[in-house]
């Protein structure tokens, strides 16, 4: 596996898991948030943004997490060898997005001049997280099959599968010692 791609919900885990990935098997880590929001949440020009991803996934090997599905699964997923769906639970998501913005810790995934505030915004969000598994994940599985059908997808749903999962890859010499 040189190509991995994280779907999920926001609070899923996409984030954690990719640089848990990117240390055991040596990979450099795609944040797609990073490279899609400007400073103040401010949104870029489109094609602008796919070119971001276009050159964030040309080397041979990378794990790229984040949805974006009608923006750049074209560019991503045709490129991918495994792609992994975190199956965490909303209420999960909820919590995990929720407790992530009180303690408005600095975040490797979160783009710099961006910020999480408990406001209006904030509570769309918290919307959007509850409703993902039944408002959004069909349209990116829809998007998904009709792009890179024949990429192997692997369902992962908490902690314990996801430790499993990690811990059974081999490292690459030089990161992770066992």
């Amino acid at each position: 596996m040189q190509r991995i791609v994280i779907l999920g919900n926001a609070g899923s885990g996409k984030s954690t898991l990719a640089r848990r990935l990117g240390e055991r098997l040596g990979l450099s880590v795609v944040h797609l948030d990073t490279l899609f929001w400007e400073p103040d949440w401010t949104e870029p020009d489109a094609e602008e943004f796919r070119e971001r991803v276009r050159e964030a996934v040309m080397p041979d090997a990378w794990i790229c997490e984040g949805n974006y599905s009608r923006r750049t699964f074209d560019l991503r997923l045709p490129r991918a060898d495994l792609i992994i769906w975190l199956d965490t639970p909303r209420l999960t998501c909820l919590i995990r997005v929720f407790i992530r913005s009180v303690m408005n810790r600095p975040r490797p995934d979160l783009p710099a001049g961006c910020t999480e505030k408990l406001n209006r915004a904030f509570l769309t969000f918290l919307g959007f997280v509850w409703a993902f598994d039944r408002a959004y994940r069909p349209g990116i599985e829809s998007v998904r099959l009709a792009t890179a059908p024949e990429i192997p997808v692997l369902h992962l749903r908490d902690k314990r599968q996801i430790a499993a999962f990690v811990e059974g890859l081999r490292a690459m010499p030089g990161t992770c010692p066992e």
